[in-house]
């Protein structure tokens, strides 16, 4: 009996762990879920906000570009001369799994989005490719120049926010190479002092405003490239 006993009490534990990791699987999948929806919808609502007049500008990036944590009319791209457009996806970067929102890499979301005609692009991130592979980072960048075929492009580098500070400069030397290979124009940002949210990753709207005229100031220095 005490045998018996001892197996079922295993078989009872054994089916509430089972029960206890499904059910927190489930919980996550579901976070995931919300998480990418909440996403989807910041992307489309920024989207939709064009600011400036002149030449037309494209910004690709994350949630930088997006304004996480501050209005949408607060995030750096408004900082930008000419009439700006934001393709922006919190979480994404240059590697198809910085994301776990399905394949929103800058690279295909060009590929996907971009109208035939010409003009400039303003890539910015890497702070969602610290953790992934280097190849990974690689194939997604060439894939993204492909995209941007016969446009002036600049590349901006990731942030060095505190929160992942330690990993950035790695990214950001890898995206400089890349950059000079493919023949883009490339702007680190790893100097820039800036101003962060206490979460110590993303900006406050004076750490937007800094990020953004860093970047104009480099565009009208002519940092842009015309990819070939």
């Amino acid at each position: 009996m005490r045998i018996r006993g001892a197996w079922w009490v295993v078989a009872v534990g054994l089916t509430v762990a089972v029960a206890t990791t499904g059910l927190l699987v489930m919980t996550r999948a579901g976070a995931d879920t919300d998480r990418c929806t909440a996403f989807r919808a910041a992307a489309r609502e920024r989207a939709e906000l064009a600011t400036g007049t002149g030449d037309d500008v494209l910004v690709i990036g994350d949630s930088y570009s997006v304004g996480l944590g501050v209005r949408a009319a607060e995030s750096w791209p408004t900082r930008l001369a000419g009439r700006v457009e934001v393709d922006g996806f919190s979480g994404s970067g240059f590697s198809r799994d910085a994301s776990s929102c399905g394949d929103v890499s800058y690279g295909a979301r060009a590929a996907r989005g971009l109208a035939n005609d010409g003009g400039l692009v303003v890539v910015e991130g890497g702070l969602n490719d610290v953790d992934q592979p280097r190849q990974a980072i690689r194939e997604g960048f060439a894939a993204l120049v492909s995209a941007l075929r016969g446009r002036q492009v600049l590349v901006v580098g990731p942030a060095p926010a505190p929160d992942r500070a330690a990993a950035v400069p790695t990214v950001d030397r890898l995206l400089a190479r890349l950059s000079e290979e493919h023949g883009v124009g490339y702007l680190s940002m790893l100097d820039t002092d800036l101003h962060y949210l206490p979460d110590g990753l993303h900006l406050t709207a004076a750490g937007h405003r800094e990020f953004g005229d860093r970047v104009a100031g480099a565009l009208s220095a002519g940092a842009a490239r015309l990819t070939g």
